[in-house]
């Protein structure tokens, strides 16, 4: 390879060797300009008289005035380079590469005539007769492909044939292209598309001629949508598409349809105000014919190394039937959903972040635009937004302000936490020592400072936002010093000593009195500071004890090993009966009842009943050693065999009666490579029950039953395969940590009770497809790419000897690639109890690469519907779609 660096003049010999002959097939739309003589060797000009490039009139009275260039050049080619200092010309052949000024330019040949300063570049034949090595154009940011080119450096025009283009989603073809200037380009006989094969596309857009504008626009004439070759009569007799780079502001064309509850509709229609590459603004709107109306607003902000964040507001107006008829019904139902998360690298010492989601309670049963059904499923909302710092002083000391929400969908119950102010000052060792570890009681003494405040609402669904809200609003502070220390006791036994001071300051308090008006007690509220004052004491001794079980050496299993930890732990709390009194509860004042006047404040009223409690507790877990034979050290590989199995129970000294607390028993394991997670859970008593199923200070076994009861049980099983398991040769894929709409909404992150739709963007896909890899058969060379969860859930209730099952249902969901391209999914269920199917949806998608088609049906119960969908996948012509379902006419219900 020769590279030579041009500066002012090419006074350059020709290098060694023999130029090849260039056939005019290799050079096919050059050919028309530039006669390509073989027999000479040589590249003679015979440019048409109307060409729009600039030339030099050779004027022979002229003297000749030297060529200058305006920056260096570079030029290399893999085959040969010469030099036609008669003729002004350098012929680069095979991999031939040209720099000069901004632009570069690869080719299978390229000549430069440095007398006229332009360029012309094309392909060249391979050894089989294919013409290969397009033209490759970059200028700044812009690449061209075309099959041949003419440039003028001087003026910047050209003419390509055949350019291939690619902007943002948008790739574009054009059999001839003018280049007037670096902003402004005619095009003839143009076809553009999203699709990535531009020579072969599934689908294009044809017209005749076009002004393109790189990164703003491209304005046609009559435009036709050809669809796999075959003209459509979808057409327009002039379009403009936008090419700006980010995001614009524009309309959005709602969708349409009708529904025999609610009339026709248009939905989702409105604006997209894009204000900068920080923030956008989206307001969407639906009109239904008989009065329902909807109102959405949804933004995205982020700053790099700051914070990201989304919100998202909707309103809707539901009317059904018609005024004056008897099932004439309005409702108004809203949602609101805010999420921020701050950039670690922000401010290591301060964060905020949020996480909102609250509205009406019957949002997701009834909402117009989103199909949902994890979120309706789902009776909890939650929403938390605080602010955290760190203070860096010593001790440390830390400060939280947040604001709480949680709603019961189904009780329509509303608490609200707002503000709450948490602080604590890290632990502190007063008689450690400044350097070296901390041995002894007295060493390892600590103590810690924290501080909760709250202000807290009770309220409904229906007093929401309203003033009545605020008229049972307590607030409270409560201050806690834990006093701790351990040691170690026989060398094995680990004790810890704690002791533990609150003080309780609230501004409302409740009195009891008999009122003579109502005939009975009243609760009097009283505004105004009170304050309480608890301590309680404890001590927790435990140890590990391992045990091991070796097998034979030969033997799969080689040993398992079974790990106790057992412990027993004393709590005392004493009496606090002198912030209780008395109140009368008939006219007579005979009958008298105790009460607390801090009963129904912010953090309760303190113990009246001194407690002697002793905790006794014992966890295991068991693992194996097994043989690996496909590890090449030869050493065994741990496997889990019992994650944990614990037992608990207490005896109290100090009550009068039932001492002893009933034993809680739970376990889970992982099994099959942790495919299967089983969680189990029990309750056994050792005391029995009278013939009223009331708990009685006599032993099971004694009264004419077994040693323990068993009172409830629970069982849970989560199984999930998938092709990407190995045990079907498959590898698994990374996980996709982008948050979907499911648990967004509050719903599950699986697809157990279906995949929600959002119907305002029907871009995003039904399926994962990172959960689903892809795996050849043994007898087919093709890829199925599957997956497949079960989860049981099973309840037993024998508190009253009554030995029921209260819950016995089965969960199934799975999705298959059927094809490439063609993927299908269901999720479904049994109720054993009820003996009945559960929520059941069944969903279908095609692939149609730039295009995306998919169906979902749900076949029964109350959301019993179905939709279609085929649009382009990309966002740039995403209302190019059509889309109908049959929305569930189902009535709005508030529960």
């Amino acid at each position: 390879m020769h590279t030579k660096v041009i500066y002012i003049v090419f006074n350059l010999i020709l290098i060694p060797g023999a130029l090849s002959k260039v056939s005019a097939q290799e050079f096919p739309h050059i050919n028309k300009r530039l006669n390509i003589e073989n027999k000479k060797d040589t590249l003679k000009n015979t440019f048409a008289p109307d060409t729009a490039f600039d030339t030099i009139k050779k004027d022979s009275v002229q003297p000749k005035q030297r060529q200058k260039l305006e920056a260096p050049m570079f030029r290399t080619a893999k085959d040969y380079e010469k030099l036609d200092q008669k003729n002004k010309k350098v012929t680069l052949y095979n991999q031939a590469v040209f720099k000069y000024q901004d632009y570069e330019l690869t080719a299978g040949i390229i000549i430069y005539d440095y007398e006229k300063e332009e360029v012309y570049a094309g392909r060249i034949k391979d050894s089989v007769g294919n013409l290969t090595q397009h033209p490759v154009f970059k200028q700044g940011t812009q690449i061209v492909e075309p099959d041949s080119i003419r440039f003028n450096t001087k003026t910047k025009k050209a003419i390509v044939w055949n350019a291939r283009t690619k902007y943002n989603d948008f790739n574009v073809k054009a059999e001839k292209t003018k280049k007037m200037n670096d902003s402004v380009y005619f095009q003839k006989n143009i076809i553009f598309t999203t699709a990535e094969d531009i020579d072969h596309p599934e689908y294009y857009f044809q017209t005749k001629k076009a002004k393109f504008v790189p990164n703003k626009k491209i304005v046609t004439g009559v435009t036709n949508l050809v669809i796999e070759d075959v003209p459509t009569p979808i057409g327009l007799p002039f379009a403009f598409f936008p090419l700006s780079q980010g995001s614009v502001s524009g309309f959005i064309i709602p969708s349409f349809g009708d529904t025999n509850l609610r009339g026709y509709y248009l939905q989702n229609g409105g604006y997209y105000f894009a204000f900068n590459d920080k923030i956008d603004l989206t307001l969407l709107g639906d009109y239904y014919t008989k009065g329902t109306f909807a109102l959405n607003a949804q933004s995205q902000y982020r700053k790099r190394y700051k914070y990201n964040g989304n919100f998202n507001l909707r309103y809707e107006n539901i009317v059904e039937s018609e005024r004056g008829l008897p099932d004439y019904m309005n409702a108004k139902i809203y949602n609101i959903q805010w999420s921020h998360s701050q950039d670690a690298k922000a401010n290591p010492n301060s964060r905020f972040s949020a996480s909102v989601n609250l509205g009406s309670s019957s949002y997701f049963r009834n909402s117009l635009n989103t199909q949902n059904i994890g979120s309706n499923m789902n009776n909890t909302l939650s929403s938390s937004v605080s602010y955290s710092k760190t203070f860096q002083s010593t001790p440390q000391a830390n400060l939280t302000i947040s604001a709480n929400h949680t709603q019961n969908t189904n009780t329509q119950q509303i608490t609200m936490s707002l503000p709450n102010v948490q602080a604590s000052i890290d632990r502190v060792y007063p008689f450690a020592p400044k350097n070296g570890s901390k041995k002894g009681i007295i060493q390892n003494l600590n103590l810690q400072y924290s501080l909760n405040g709250q202000n807290r609402i009770q309220t409904t669904d229906s007093l929401f936002f309203k003033p009545e809200m605020f008229n049972e609003m307590n607030a409270g502070i409560q201050h806690n010093i834990p006093l701790a220390t351990n040691f170690k006791l026989f060398k094995y036994l680990s004790v810890s000593l704690t002791g533990n001071y609150n003080e309780t300051w609230v501004f409302n308090t409740f009195n009891k009195a008999y009122s003579y008006e109502t005939n009975k007690p009243e609760t009097i509220r009283n505004n105004g500071f009170d304050s309480f004052r608890t301590y309680n004491f404890g001590a927790t001794m435990g140890t590990t004890l391992y045990g091991t079980f070796n097998f034979n050496k030969n033997s799969k299993i080689q040993a398992i090993r079974h790990v106790m930890r057992p412990s027993v732990s004393y709590t005392y709390t004493p009496s606090f009966d002198q912030y209780y009194d008395t109140y009368a509860i008939d006219a007579l004042g005979t009958t008298m009842q105790e009460y607390s006047r801090f009963q129904g404040t912010l953090f309760g009223a303190p113990n009246q009943t001194m407690s002697n409690l002793v905790s006794l507790s014992l966890g295991n877990n068991f693992e194996a050693k097994v043989r690996d034979d496909e590890s090449t050290t030869g050493e065994p590989k741990k496997v889990m065999l019992l994650n944990s199995l614990t037992f608990g129970t207490s005896y109290d000294f100090t009550a009068d009666s039932l001492k002893l607390k009933p034993i809680s028993m739970s376990a889970n394991t992982n099994l099959f490579k942790e495919k299967l997670r089983l969680n189990l859970g029990a309750t056994l008593d050792a005391l029995g029950i009278n013939n009223a199923g009331q708990r009685i200070d006599k032993f099971n076994i004694a009264n004419g039953g077994s040693l323990l009861r068993l009172t409830s049980a629970n069982v849970t099983l989560n199984y999930s395969l998938a092709s990407t398991d190995p045990l079907f040769g498959g590898s698994p894929n990374p996980e996709d940590d982008n948050q979907d709409q499911n648990v967004q909404n509050g719903g599950r992150g699986d697809d157990l009770f279906g995949q929600s739709v959002d119907l305002a963007d029907r871009q995003k896909s039904m399926f994962d497809e990172n959960k689903r890899g892809k795996t050849k058969t043994s007898f087919y060379n093709t890829e199925i790419p599957w997956d497949l969860t079960f989860a049981w859930s099973l309840t037993y209730n024998n508190a009253s000897r009554n030995s029921e099952i209260t819950n016995n249902s089965l969960m199934v969901s799975g999705n298959v690639a059927l094809a490439p391209g063609w993927n299908a999914g269901f999720s479904t269920g049994y109720d054993f109890k009820n003996k009945g199917v559960t929520y059941t949806q069944l969903r279908f998608e095609r692939d149609l690469k730039s295009w995306r088609m998919d169906f979902s049906w749900i076949p029964n119960g109350y959301y019993k519907q179905w939709t279609f969908f085929i649009g382009i996948k990309s966002s740039i012509l995403q209302d190019i779609k059509y889309e109908k379902r049959n929305s569930a006419e189902r009535r709005f219900r508030n529960r």
